[in-house]
C-alpha cells in the first residue's frame, strides 16, 4: 500500500516539476511588461481569482506585500457587490484564471477597462477573454493536470503559484530589498527573531561593564562582578574601547593580580559588532569561545554589549 501511494507522489511531483521547467522556458517579454508596469504603479498590486486561482491569489498578495509591494487580493465575486471600489487609479490588477473565461470575473476584468486601470491577465487559453482584454498577457502552458483526469487544479496552480513567486522576487531585487527591510514586515516569531539586530538586544548604558586602563584590578573585580556578565571592557584616555578582560585573562594573571591594573591583565582589540549587524551574524562571530562581545560604532566608542543568552532567550540560534 505504501509502494503504491509513494509512486503516486513521485509522479505528481515530477509532472509538477517538469511543467515549472516548461513555463520557466516559456516565459518572454511579457513577464518584464508586468514586472514594469507594477514598478511604475503609483498605488497597490490588486490579486484576483476566483476558486483555486483565489486561493493562489491570496498567496501571491501576501508575499507581495511582505516583500515590499503593497498588495491585496479582492475577492471577484465580492468586487461586483462594492469592492470595485477598492481599486483606484494608480493601482495595477493582476488577473488570475487558468480558463481565461471566469464568469465571476467579468465584474472586475469590465471595470478595469472602464476606468483604465492597467490589467496583468494570467491565463492557459491565448485566445480568452481575460488574455485578449489584457494590457500585459502572460500565456501559461497548456499542460495536462497532475490529477490524471484533468479536472482537478495541480499543475496549473502550481505553475501559477511560482510565477507569483518569481515576479515578487525581481520586484524585490530591483528595490534593492534588504534583510532588515524583511524583518519590518515579519518582526515575531522565529523568521523575526532570525532577522533581530544587534541593537535590539544589546545592554547600553550604565549596564555596560567599562573601567579605565589605570583601574586597579581590586575595583575592576568589583565591576565585573556589579554588572553580571563576566567580563569588562577597557577604555583609553579618550574613551574608547581598547580592550576587554575575561575570566581567561584572570586565570592568566593570578600571581600579582592585585598589584595591577585594568590595562595590564587587558586582552587588547577584542571582537566587536556594531549595532546594526545582525544577531545571527554576532553568533557567529563569538564561533562558540566568546559569550560576550562589545558593540562599537565606527570609532571604537562602546554602545552596548551583547550577551550569548540574549540571542538564546530572543530565539536566534
Amino acid at each position: 500500500m505504501t509502494t503504491r501511494f509513494l509512486t503516486t507522489a513521485q509522479r505528481v511531483i515530477a509532472e509538477e516539476a517538469a511543467a515549472l521547467t516548461t513555463l520557466g522556458a516559456a516565459l518572454g517579454p511579457s513577464f518584464d511588461a508586468a514586472i514594469d508596469l507594477m514598478l511604475a504603479a503609483r498605488g497597490r498590486i490588486i490579486i484576483s481569482g476566483m476558486g483555486k486561482s483565489g486561493h493562489i491569489a491570496r498567496k501571491i498578495a501576501a508575499t507581495f506585500a511582505s516583500t515590499g509591494t503593497p498588495a491585496h487580493f479582492v475577492h471577484p465575486a465580492e468586487a461586483s457587490h462594492g469592492d470595485l471600489g477598492m481599486m483606484t487609479s494608480g493601482d495595477v490588477v493582476i488577473v488570475l484564471s487558468n480558463s481565461g473565461e471566469t464568469p465571476e470575473l467579468a465584474d472586475l476584468v469590465a471595470y478595469t477597462r472602464r476606468f483604465d486601470i492597467p490589467m496583468i491577465g494570467v491565463a492557459s487559453r491565448e485566445t480568452s477573454t481575460l488574455l485578449t482584454q489584457a494590457d500585459v498577457a502572460i500565456l501559461l502552458p497548456q499542460l495536462g493536470e497532475a490529477c490524471g483526469t484533468g479536472v482537478v487544479p495541480t499543475t496549473s496552480t502550481t505553475m501559477t503559484l511560482a510565477l507569483g513567486d518569481a515576479m515578487a522576487i525581481a520586484l524585490m531585487e530591483h528595490r534593492k530589498f534588504t534583510p532588515e527591510n524583511f524583518r519590518d514586515f515579519h518582526p515575531g516569531g522565529k523568521l523575526g527573531a532570525r532577522l533581530a539586530k544587534v541593537s535590539d538586544l544589546m545592554h547600553g548604558g550604565d549596564a555596560i561593564p567599562l573601567v579605565p586602563a589605570h583601574t586597579p584590578m581590586s575595583d575592576t573585580l568589583l565591576t565585573i562582578s556589579q554588572k553580571g556578565f563576566g567580563v569588562v571592557g577597557v577604555t583609553d584616555t579618550d574613551g574608547y574601547l581598547a580592550g576587554i578582560i575575561t575570566d581567561g585573562d584572570l586565570r592568566r594573571n593570578m600571581t600579582g593580580l592585585l598589584e595591577m591594573t585594568a590595562g595590564d591583565v587587558m586582552t587588547a582589540s577584542p571582537a566587536t559588532v556594531r549595532p546594526d549587524t545582525l544577531a545571527a551574524e554576532a553568533i557567529g562571530v563569538m564561533e562558540g569561545k566568546i559569550t560576550c562581545l562589545f558593540v562599537t560604532n565606527d570609532d571604537a566608542k562602546a554602545l552596548g554589549i551583547l550577551h550569548i543568552h540574549d540571542c538564546l532567550r530572543a530565539g536566534v540560534v
